[in-house]
């Protein structure tokens, strides 16, 4: 068997002779572990995208430099951590998103019973300018007859002003 340790006749054992290779492999695996956590990080960004953004910012150790082991594990750790944050965020944001559709689906159900309630296409989840509002049919007639109905709105209103601004240089 060949030993591994380099002797030195002042302090006795140093590191192992194939310690470099150890490191080596140590900051390969770490640097996969970090770039894997960036990319559900980003992953969390993009599904979280047309609903507002999520904070996936991660403080840098400071400058460019090769990082030290624990330095990479700090990383890591606060990668994990974001990651930890956007998921349960996007999960709170489902959520949420979730119980209105399951309210727009009473409103529609029983108009009555949600007078005058209104849900927004973002709150759904949904892209547009929409909003669902429970109103009464013929106005103040519809009203005191009880006469109750679900109305999607048209859109956004100013999607012709953007039409009317646009500009073509051909």
């Amino acid at each position: 068997m060949v030993d591994l340790q380099v002797r030195s006749p002042q302090r006795g054992p140093l590191a192992p002779a194939h310690g470099g290779d150890l490191e080596r492999a140590a900051r390969r695996q770490l640097r996969a572990q970090i770039a894997t956590l960036e990319a559900q990080l980003s992953e969390a960004l993009v599904t979280a995208f047309p609903h507002g953004p999520v904070d996936t910012s991660v403080a840098a150790p400071g400058g460019p430099r090769l990082l030290s082991l624990g330095e990479l594990e700090g990383v890591r750790d606060a990668l994990a951590d974001r990651v930890a944050l956007a998921r349960a965020e996007l999960e709170a944001r489902g959520a949420e998103q979730e119980r209105k559709r399951i309210v727009l689906e009473k409103m529609l159900l029983q108009p009555g019973r949600y007078k005058f309630a209104r849900i927004s296409q973002a709150e759904l989840g949904a892209g547009g300018c929409g909003v669902w509002q429970v109103r009464p049919r013929l106005g103040l007639i519809g009203m005191l007859a009880g006469w109750w109905h679900v109305k999607l709105s048209s859109g956004c209103p100013l999607a012709r002003v953007h039409r009317i601004l646009r500009v073509d240089f051909r």
